[in-house]
C-alpha cells in the first residue's frame, strides 16, 4: 500500500472479526512502530500483545478499575458488572497496550518520550492497516487509573498511552470528510 493512500483511508474501526491474526502480521506491524521518531533516540516505548486468553490481562485491569464504583451492589449486580467489564478485553482477537516507558535518559522530557510513544502509535496504526487490519486507538479514565498498571507489571514511571484493538475488518469503512489544511495552516514567509 502506497504511503499517502494508507494515511488518507485508515480509519478507526471498532468492529471487527474473531478471526485470529497470524502473529507475523502483528510483528511486522509492531517493527514498524519501532521506526518512530525520539528525541536522542530514547525509543521508550514498549507493546504488550494479548491475543486468546492472554486478552484477561487487560479485562483484569477493566475490572480492578470499575470495581470501587459497585460497592453497594449485591454480590450478584457486582459479579455482573465486573464479568461486562472483564468482557471489553475480549472485543478484538488482538489488543495491544502501548507502553510510555521513559528511558531516564536526562536529556529527554516527559512529554517528548509520551510524544515519541503515540508517534509509534500512529506507525503501529498505519502498518495494522497496510497488512489489511482494521483498528482502534483506545484510551480514556479506564486506561489512565493507576490501577490499570498491575496486570501488566508496569512500573510507577511507566504509563499507558493507547489501547489498540486490532483484527479483521467486519464493516466497510466510512469516508471521513477533512477541514481543509489551507484552514489550519499559516505560512510565515518574512
Amino acid at each position: 500500500m502506497e504511503l499517502y493512500e494508507a494515511i488518507r483511508t485508515r480509519r478507526s474501526l471498532g468492529r471487527v472479526k474473531k478471526d485470529e491474526v497470524p502473529r507475523e502480521l502483528i510483528e511486522r506491524a509492531l517493527e514498524a512502530a519501532s521506526w518512530a521518531p525520539s528525541h536522542h533516540n530514547t525509543q521508550p516505548w514498549k507493546f504488550i500483545v494479548m491475543t486468546g486468553e492472554g486478552r484477561s490481562k487487560l479485562g483484569e485491569g477493566y475490572a480492578l478499575t470499575a470495581a470501587p464504583g459497585f460497592e453497594g451492589l449485591s454480590s450478584e449486580e457486582r459479579e455482573e458488572k465486573l464479568a461486562k467489564e472483564r468482557a471489553k478485553a475480549f472485543r478484538s482477537p488482538v489488543v495491544i497496550a502501548a507502553v510510555c516507558s521513559p528511558s531516564g535518559d536526562k536529556r529527554a522530557l516527559l512529554v517528548e518520550e509520551v510524544a515519541a510513544s503515540h508517534a509509534a502509535v500512529q506507525n503501529l496504526l498505519l502498518a495494522l492497516h497496510a497488512e489489511g487490519l482494521a483498528a482502534i486507538w483506545r484510551s480514556g479514565e479506564p486506561m489512565y487509573n493507576p490501577l490499570m498498571k498491575q496486570p501488566f507489571g508496569l512500573d510507577e514511571q511507566e504509563q499507558l498511552v493507547g489501547l489498540i484493538y486490532a483484527g479483521y475488518p467486519d464493516i466497510t469503512p466510512p469516508s471521513i470528510p477533512r477541514t481543509p489544511i489551507s484552514e489550519k495552516t499559516v505560512w510565515i514567509e518574512q
